[in-house]
């Protein structure tokens, strides 16, 4: 059996204002769909998105300053796109150590969550 990612979870502070931040990055600017919460769930302070078959759930914990590697990456189909978005929007874009046939950049979301955009170069 062959595995698949079903979620990445990445921290937002507490609170239905920074709820709307995180739907307003992910749905508005990186196009993600917000999935409902189970109903088990419902008193926990989420969000939840789909990534294509796999989930993005940006749960609540207090803010604390973390410089570590940690991300996820999104493959997309039009780097150039996004990137305009994100600049656009104010959100700073940074290139990193080439892999071939794989272009790649950085960006933060509002919470300084990591995040590497990717497309498949088909050279």
């Amino acid at each position: 059996m062959v595995p698949h990612l079903h979620h990445v979870s990445v921290p937002r502070p507490y609170g239905s204002e920074s709820a709307a931040i995180a739907r307003s990055f992910y749905t508005a600017l990186l196009g993600l769909p917000e999935l409902p919460i189970p109903s088990t769930l419902t008193e926990a302070d989420l969000v939840w998105f789909a990534i294509g078959t796999s989930e993005l759930h940006v749960f609540a914990e207090e803010p604390r300053a973390d410089t570590s590697g940690r991300h996820f990456c999104l493959r997309v189909a039009d780097q150039a796109v996004i990137r305009a978005a994100l600049d656009a929007a104010g959100f700073p874009t940074e290139d990193t150590t080439p892999i071939p046939g794989r272009p790649r950049f950085f960006t933060r979301d509002p919470f300084g969550n990591s995040i590497e955009i990717t497309s498949l170069d088909p050279q």
